[in-house]
């Protein structure tokens, strides 16, 4: 490996990784910032427009997600005039690239199976029930078959095909779209009316011309599944060519019973007991294994019913989306040796260093308790302000409050959004005096949000 004898010593030991994103990614700043505190260099390849000139002057390889071969055939070509060490992904889309790219220039990384599974929800639940992991029983459904007209009349009915599949999984169920990440448009049905609304509040999602732009082959297809009870719980870690370890499993204090599923708050470390924590890093491991996630990072999305039973919902070649990652400072054991404090990293210089071949099995989560809160967006509207921030970072324990929605912007809410507010982070003694600390933070903020003025076409 080119360079891997200088270690991190600084930018003249020629460490180069290669990133891949979309251009307005929220991560890119901060790994940005890791490389340079680092030394190491990187090289972004994102999705923009290849007949401009390094519009975001930052000499990136110009990609398409949907164009596959000939942005691997560009990647490569820049491999070969400035060789990269290792490669890393942030977001769903970029991961698939991003193996086909590694497996080109014989980089680790995820395989290429297992990144279009992790992107792809009827793939992942396959492998994960082909695995023998517990997992609830589901159907795809196409959001534009003809026989969609069955929901008019007995959605029970077992004269429609798909009628017949509903009624085999029953109510409560939870509707999904296919290739959308997070919570987006992901939607609970009680009952035969709920479920013609929610089929149709997805399909007019899906039918969004900038949905259709991502050209995933995924956008007429939504998943239908077995609501599981019980509680979520996020884990963020790393696979070494196989062996994961675990950074965070974060716990969701709200509850997430539908009809949406926002996930406001992840707090850490997990109330869990050691045999379930156990369980679930079984199970991810197990899940992963599965998919074909091999070598990268791993987010993965989990449910424990009250008898304890571990669903794993989605698993992620992937870091923490957003600006998340904030949450986790990280540190090795040999930074805490007598007389020496422990120099803690974000989750990003560890993800770089992964990426260069460096073991990091020995890095952990910090002692104190962290959690983070997506600001969620309570109205569809405009967003003409935003008031109390200052005081909001007055609060004990906060670290930090960063508004990422513009003045001026449309926003929604779930399910149709897909982004945030912005994020506020804390700390504190325990789990819950974190959690507590940004409750309190965002009880003091105030978001002016006004209806959108129609337009007559």
């Amino acid at each position: 490996m080119r360079g891997a004898g200088c270690g991190v010593r600084g930018a003249g030991c020629g460490v180069r990784v290669l990133l891949l994103s979309h251009t307005t990614g929220y991560q890119l700043r901060a790994f940005n910032d890791a490389a340079t505190k680092l030394g190491f260099e990187l090289v972004f390849a994102t999705d923009r427009c290849h007949k401009l000139d390094d519009p975001w002057q930052d000499r990136a390889v110009a990609v398409r997600f949907h164009e596959l071969n000939e942005s691997v055939h560009a990647i490569v070509e820049r491999h070969l005039r400035q060789p990269v060490d290792g490669v890393i992904a942030v977001g769903d889309r970029p991961v698939v690239l991003a193996a086909r790219a590694a497996n080109a220039m014989g980089l680790p990384w995820h395989s290429v199976l297992g990144a279009l599974a992790s992107s792809d929800k009827r793939r992942s639940r396959a492998a994960l029930h082909a695995t023998g992991l517990p997992s609830p029983q589901f159907s795809v459904l196409s959001a534009s078959s003809p026989d969609i007209g069955f929901r008019r009349s007995d959605i029970g009915s077992r004269t429609s095909d798909i009628g017949s599949r509903i009624s085999d999984i029953g109510f409560p169920c939870v509707l999904k779209p296919l290739g959308l990440s997070g919570s987006r448009g992901v939607i609970r049905a009680d009952n035969r009316a709920d479920f013609v609304a929610a089929f149709d509040r997805i399909r007019a999602l899906i039918a969004r011309p900038q949905v259709r732009s991502s050209r995933t082959g995924l956008e007429d297809r939504i998943l239908v599944e077995r609501y599981v009870h019980g509680r979520e719980f996020a884990v963020e870690g790393v696979l070494t060519r196989g062996v994961l370890s675990v950074f965070a499993i974060f716990d969701k204090p709200d509850p997430l019973e539908g009809p949406f599923f926002e996930e406001t708050i992840y707090v850490t470390p997990t109330f869990l007991d050691a045999d379930r924590q156990a369980r679930i890093v079984d199970h991810v491991a197990r899940g992963a294994a599965a998919l074909g996630l091999w070598h990268g990072p791993l987010h993965a999305e989990c449910r424990v019913t009250p008898e304890g039973e571990v669903y794993v919902l989605e698993i992620a070649g992937r870091p923490i989306g957003g600006l998340c990652s904030g949450v986790l400072s990280l540190i090795r054991s040999q930074d805490l040796g007598p007389g020496s404090g422990p120099r803690p990293s974000s989750l990003e210089e560890v993800l770089l260093r992964h990426a260069i071949g460096e073991p990091v099995n020995d890095w952990t989560r910090e002692s104190q308790a962290a959690a983070v809160m997506m600001i969620p967006i309570p109205a569809r509207g405009v967003l003409k302000g935003v008031s109390g921030a200052d005081p909001a970072r007055s609060v004990p324990g906060v670290t930090g409050v960063r508004i990422t929605a513009k003045i001026g912007q449309l926003l929604e809410p779930l399910p149709e959004a897909g982004s945030y507010l912005g994020f506020i982070f804390a700390k504190g003694a325990s789990p819950r005096d974190a959690e507590r600390a940004v409750r309190d933070a965002h009880a003091k903020m105030t978001f002016d949000i006004t209806p959108e003025i129609p337009v007559n076409r």
